[in-house]
């Protein structure tokens, strides 16, 4: 009997594990659900009286905690009760209601719940009214001088950087050849006076007809203009310059056989300087001839060349939607040199807007807006923007210089909402503790 005491014993032992494990096998679903709920509501309470944005964000996820900021009120009547025990407990009273109704308006879900946000107020802004562009300087006057007509060169009579003025002579081609066209042209042309004389002799005795006097008249004429052709034959054998300036790189060398168009040099008159220069299709009506302009270059730091605009194309390049200008600028002391890159650059009076924060402006599905403060209240402001500067933005729409918009604590307002701005609830806090802490300085029973 002993044994089989001890067998039983053994098959069903029981330890204080055991019975642990079976209860909370047993615990019900419905309390754990229960339990779950409670640890949730605690939470979202906690979130929303300590965090300051959690009223718009919980309104914007539809949930309303009303309850939470009513219990606020009670500090206040509580405090109020003792209100007839002193002048001491009164003050103490009136410190206790002031904490109650900050404590009520800070709460979560308060009828008079108002968003904390700091505002700007709207200037005016120029758009810009500065046009930069690129171009490239060349002389007024200059030109590319080349050779007439062939033959060996037979002598240059300038070097690069000479000054030369209109018609000098710059270089000599071989002209045997000319000139001996042009003594036989000289020589026909005597021969044909000579008969020309003869016949209007015999014309005046009626001894010529009138039929050969005009072929003799014919034949001088034809002689001298051979004599004309030669010489101009003769003269181009001599290389001159059309313009004064300055003589640039000589391109050939004395002794070389070269042909008609061969480039000799090129002569500048670099006293003024032609700079061209493109402009947007929207600057196009802004552009005038002896409108002023200002020229930089990288080649000359620190020196700006004021000018003017002396040309401007009659028409818009349809490739790149630009107009070609051109602008003039002095150079009588020869800095600036042909082929230089420049920066024009040109200012306009501009149209002014409304300039706002960048910080404050917001997007939606319907595009940019703003939120601006009037009567308390935030009010959304709908606003396209024109440009968008390092100070500001430049926009149009529902807003003008002088009205106040939010820059900082935007997330958290809505239509309408009532909005404090950050100096005064600063200043409103400042003084409610003030209040609360007045009793602690008269609580000393008075002698």
């Amino acid at each position: 009997m002993e044994q089989e005491k001890i067998d039983v014993t053994r098959a069903t032992p029981v330890t204080p594990g055991t019975s642990a494990r079976a209860t909370r096998r047993g615990a019900p679903l419905w309390l754990q659900i229960l339990l779950s709920l409670i640890v949730i509501v605690i939470a979202v309470g906690l979130f929303a009286l300590y965090n300051p944005m959690a009223n718009g964000l919980l309104k914007r996820a539809g949930l309303a905690l009303p309850l939470l900021g009513a219990p606020a009120e009670a500090p206040a009547q509580t405090a109020a009760a003792p209100a007839a025990q002193g002048q001491g407990g009164q003050r103490q009273g009136q410190g206790g209601a002031a904490g109650g109704r900050q404590g009520g308006a800070g709460g979560f879900g308060g009828a008079n719940r108002s968003a904390i946000v700091v505002t700007q107020p709207v200037t005016s802004g120029v758009i810009n009214s500065k046009l930069s562009a690129i171009g490239e300087s060349s002389a007024l006057h200059w030109v590319t001088v080349s050779s007439a007509s062939g033959g060996t060169l037979m002598s240059v009579d300038v070097k690069p950087g000479d000054h030369v003025q209109a018609g000098a002579k710059l270089a000599t081609l071989d002209s045997d050849t000319q000139q001996n066209a042009l003594d036989k042209a000289r020589l026909a042309a005597q021969d044909a006076d000579a008969s020309l004389a003869r016949a209007k002799t015999l014309a005046a005795s009626n001894s010529l007809s009138q039929t050969q006097l005009d072929a003799a008249q014919l034949a001088a004429d034809n002689a001298r203009l051979a004599v004309q052709a030669a010489q101009i034959a003769l003269s181009q054998r001599t290389i001159t310059t059309p313009v004064a300036g300055t003589v640039g790189l000589i391109q050939v060398t004395a002794g070389n056989l070269i042909n008609a168009q061969t480039v000799i040099t090129t002569v500048e008159d670099s006293s003024e300087i032609l700079i061209n220069f493109w402009v947007p299709e929207r600057y196009s009506s802004q552009m005038t001839v002896g409108a002023p302009v200002d020229a930089t270059s990288a080649a000359l730091p620190g020196k700006t060349f004021a000018g003017t605009i002396s040309a401007v194309d009659n028409k818009i390049d349809p490739a790149s939607r630009t107009l070609q200008v051109q602008a003039t600028l002095p150079n009588a002391d020869g800095t600036i040199k042909s082929g230089m890159s420049f920066t024009v650059d040109m200012t306009f009076p501009g149209q002014t807007f409304a300039a706002v924060d960048p910080l404050s402006v917001q997007w939606s599905n319907n595009g940019a807006y703003v939120w601006k403060v009037e009567n308390g209240k935030a009010v959304k402001g709908m606003v396209d923007i024109v440009q968008r500067n390092s100070d500001g933005v430049l926009v149009t729409g529902d807003v003008k210089p002088g009205d106040s918009v939010v820059t900082q604590g935007v997330l958290q307002l809505s239509d309408n909402m009532a909005v404090r701005l950050l100096d005064q609830a600063a200043a409103a806090g400042g003084g409610r503790q003030g209040q609360g802490q007045a009793p602690a300085a008269s609580s000393a029973p008075r002698s």
